[in-house]
């Protein structure tokens, strides 16, 4: 049976009602989440978007509506009239918001039945991820992930109000653009009316925030939907979402203490924490110096020791080749970690190689002494060394990484994160924010025989490292930024090139010719010779803040319709072929590969 609603207007959700209304009427519209039969009463647990209510219906009360009662089943949308009442003595819930209270029936509506569910709404559930994402209807009423999704709405609107206040203006920027390709592929959108030529999704709105910069407008934002066509991984999405800023006039300064002052005013709106700006800083060398990677967790110490000059006479072989080819010997010391078995060694060994390493060395500090099969081939003085450096003490548990010192890094700060989990070293609710700038401007691609730009080609160089773009290109350091949050990066900018001479040099380093800028770049270079003001701006990572904000697993937990991993969606079927019609007025032809043809 199907009722209308018939005028009846919901009063409230149910998960607001509460002790303050006892004896007030209420209506509540909802979904069954459970019905129990206690003799003469049964009992519903009601829900929708703010939470759980229990309502009664006593055949006292109403012979006809408790009658309906008896035909509801899970999922059922129903609309219910009655009165707030105190729960008896003993029956209360502490785990429900209105624990307290429930609601006595005095009317019902059935306005809609449910078939049979392919999985039950409940909060702790075994089914797998693809089904409840072709299900993700079902799966968005699970109260906790309304939360996270209710949640995300208003760090949206935190955000909007934040930088509205602070003289920035929304402004949308193209999602139909031209494909720049340097890094991540592009998704291409074929176009009917140029035949044979394509569209690109965003994967960023870069260069149309610079050219607002340049325009006039001088503080930019939008929350905006980028696309990326890569490897896909729990923190990566297809489609994902940018809190994107840019602002004129600035240095890099300027631009860290607006987004600092964003960071606190969403987490202060997000989890109710007050957070203590300015945020700690580290250069790129001295993160990846101390901690081994560029996006530090810096909730835990553990931090990587360069030992190569107490060892540089080692008479270890792998130590003094290493040294006389300009390596580094680096180490960690994991605290009480001497009881670690061969399996654990034989784990961190594995992890150790799969980020470049030919071994692992380690050293177990027992009462017996140094224990470890290199335990032999260095001296007292250099184990004395080795230990005051470390910090190092009985029951500890020594890790070496000899090797290049990008490599060294590597391996020691892949094996510290390892170890952090492993040893329980992570405060449970703890928000660690750490700013690390001046990255390397150029990297050398070994494949391509080439150098590449680390950030993006706009990015500008430190004012006193320009002359180097030539000479030493590896030694350039760029005005760039980002900010890392409990070891993720959640954002990352830099003050930007605004004179064409320095753009046209970077350009010339990343091989980049004449024609090729002008083709790919040119309405940005023209735009550059007509007044461009210093600007800079940033881009934070909405899906990524939220993941971490609400102790996600992944992002998919806090996106209302993510994609797999294999980049597709179980609910929609997307993607999916398409009529050959389509195909055509867009002139395209799909070519089997031979392998499929056979």
């Amino acid at each position: 049976m199907r009722e209308k609603l018939g005028g009846w207007k919901r009063s409230s959700y149910c998960g607001e009602v509460g002790s303050a209304q006892i004896g007030s009427q209420v209506t509540l519209m909802g979904w069954v989440q459970k019905r129990r039969d206690h003799g003469g009463l049964i009992f519903i647990d009601l829900r929708d978007r703010e939470g759980i209510v229990q309502v009664v219906f006593n055949p006292e009360k109403g012979a006809g509506t408790h009658e309906k009662a008896h035909s509801l089943r899970s999922e059922f949308v129903i609309a219910v009239k009655g009165a707030i009442g105190k729960r008896p003595a003993g029956t209360e819930n502490p785990e429900l918001k209105t624990g307290a209270i429930e609601v006595y029936a005095e009317e019902l509506k059935v306005l809609n039945d449910s078939a049979p569910l392919p999985f039950m709404i409940e909060e702790e559930s075994d089914v797998a991820e693809t089904t409840r994402l072709k299900y993700r209807y079902l799966d968005l009423r699970r109260l906790s992930l309304q939360r996270k999704i209710i949640l995300r709405h208003k760090v949206s609107a935190c955000v909007r109000n934040y930088l509205a206040q602070h003289g920035f203006l929304e402004i949308e920027t193209p999602v139909l653009t031209k494909s720049t390709p340097e890094g991540a592929r592009d998704f291409l959108v074929p176009s009917r009316l140029s035949p044979g030529q394509f569209f690109a999704l965003p994967q960023s709105p870069q260069i149309f925030k610079q050219i607002l910069m340049i325009a006039g407008f001088d503080r930019y934002y939008q929350i905006v939907r980028c696309f990326r066509d890569e490897d896909l991984r729990a923190d990566r999405q297809p489609e994902f979402t940018q809190i994107d800023a840019e602002m004129s006039f600035v240095e890099s300064d300027d631009v860290i203490s607006v987004m600092e002052g964003l960071i606190s005013a969403v987490f202060k709106e997000g989890v109710g924490i007050e957070l203590q700006p300015p945020f700690p800083r580290l250069t790129y060398a001295e993160a990846t110096s101390r901690f081994g990677v560029d996006n530090p967790d810096t909730r835990f110490g553990l931090e990587l020791k360069d030992l190569s000059s107490i060892v540089a006479k080692s008479g270890f072989k792998v130590f003094a080749d290493v040294l006389a080819k300009g390596g580094v010997v680096k180490a960690i010391c994991a605290k009480g970690a001497a009881e670690f078995s061969r399996k654990d060694l034989d784990d961190l060994t594995e992890v150790a190689v799969s980020f470049g390493a030919k071994g692992l060395a380690w050293v177990k500090l027992t009462d017996e002494g140094w224990q470890s099969p290199i335990a032999k081939f260095l001296s007292d003085e250099e184990k004395a060394g080795i230990e005051k450096t470390l910090g190092a003490v009985k029951g500890d548990l020594l890790l070496f990484a000899a090797g290049k010192l990008s490599t060294a890094n590597t391996v020691l700060g892949r094996l510290r994160l390892n170890l952090g989990a492993r040893l329980r070293l992570v405060p449970a609710g703890t928000f660690n924010f750490t700013w690390v700038t001046e990255f390397p401007m150029f990297d050398y691609d070994e494949a391509e025989k080439r150098h590449v730009a680390v950030h993006h080609p706009f990015t500008a160089p430190m004012d006193e490292d320009i002359d180097l773009i030539d000479t030493a290109p590896l030694k350039v350091r760029a005005k760039a930024y980002d900010l890392v949050l409990n070891g993720v990066e959640i954002g990352g900018g830099s003050i930007r090139i605004h004179t064409s001479d320095v753009q046209s040099l970077v350009f010339d380093m990343l091989g980049i010719s004449r024609e090729d800028a002008e083709l790919r770049f040119g309405f940005l270079l023209e735009a550059l010779k007509y007044g461009t003001p210093p600007h800079g701006g940033i881009a934070f990572g909405l899906d990524r803040i939220m993941a971490i904000m609400t102790a996600s697993d992944s992002i998919r937990d806090v996106i209302a319709f993510p994609k797999t991993q294999k980049a597709t969606c179980p609910m929609s079927e997307a993607p999916s072929t398409v009529d050959m019609k389509q195909l055509e007025e867009i002139f395209i032809r799909i070519v089997k590969k031979q392998a499929e043809k056979e």
